[in-house]
């Protein structure tokens, strides 16, 4: 039994701790849409904590816990700079404003091939991710998630989602708690990026452009973003899907399209619904009187 799990492990590691990123990543844009804003950095916010944290860890030896703080400091300070211009927008205008922020951060990267790697990126960074370190790093981000989500911040976040202009009428700094979450969520993308450099060995530029942002809000919004288990549902689910529908070889990817275009057309408001769990136990509590 012991040896079938310890095969198991070393086959599937890497899948299961992919888990871990994917939901810390789903849980940083799942704070910037609870605040309203759509916002597409995520992608980037995660390349640049991978990068200063394979840097560090390669070129100037720091030990792994500075890294990671490193890697959380240094997309936290990116958010800061770009969103003080940016999150005055709103909508498809601020989407596209992150995006390109993205495309600079990536092309950046590809520029400075004596820290970077250029466009081979950095190979052989030391594996110090273990099992627990992602455990607890998704733990701990939903617990303060989770706390703030029933904190007077929480409450300000929602109120802005639902009438920006209401929240301001009532008091709330529309600016300084868009920018909260921002660099909240640009915190969470870092340290998944930190984590999954030093799990996979090695980092590549591609790992972080548009197709990487468009995933990481595919798992939210299929997820649902009306509770904290909604993004950590929908990453999970994307990020076993592909391995669940291996079988069907070629066909794989149209199978995969077809279940996201089911979930958008008879599930809008992502799988983890409270609302239509609510709506669901109310008709069955009316049935039963």
């Amino acid at each position: 039994m012991m040896e079938a799990l310890s095969t198991f492990w070393v086959i599937h590691s890497n899948l299961i701790l992919s888990l871990g990123t994917n939901a810390l990543l789903a849980l940083s844009i799942w704070l910037t849409l609870s605040c309203g804003m759509l916002a597409m950095a995520n992608a980037a916010f995660m390349g640049i904590g991978a990068y200063t944290s394979a840097i560090l860890t390669m070129q100037f030896g720091w030990p792994f816990p500075a890294v990671i703080l490193a890697g959380m400091l240094a997309p936290m300070l990116a958010a800061l700079i770009i969103g003080l211009p940016t999150l005055r927008l709103s909508g498809v205008y601020l989407a596209m404003a992150t995006l390109a922020f993205g495309e600079v951060v990536r092309i950046v990267i590809i520029n400075t091939e004596l820290l970077t790697g250029g466009i081979g990126g950095i190979a052989g960074i030391p594996t110090s991710t273990e099992w627990w370190h992602m455990l607890l790093a998704v733990v701990c981000a939903l617990f303060v998630l989770w706390r703030m989500r029933r904190s007077k911040v929480g409450r300000a976040f929602e109120a802005i989602r639902e009438d920006e202009t209401a929240a301001g009428l009532m008091g709330i700094n529309v600016g300084a708690n868009k920018m909260l979450a921002f660099i909240l969520g640009a915190a969470l993308a870092g340290l998944a990026g930190t984590l999954n450099a030093h799990l996979t060995f090695m980092i590549d530029p591609k790992e972080f452009g548009f197709d990487r942002g468009v995933e990481i809000l595919t798992m939210a919004i299929f997820g649902g973003i009306g509770s904290l288990v909604g993004p950590v549902l929908g990453s999970a689910i994307f990020t076993l899907l592909p391995t669940v529908l291996s079988p069907l070889a070629d066909f794989r990817l149209m199978v995969n399209g077809v279940v996201l275009v089911l979930i958008v057309l008879f599930l809008p408001n992502g799988i983890w619904d409270p609302a239509r769990f609510k709506q669901w136990f109310g008709r069955k509590q009316g049935a039963r009187t």
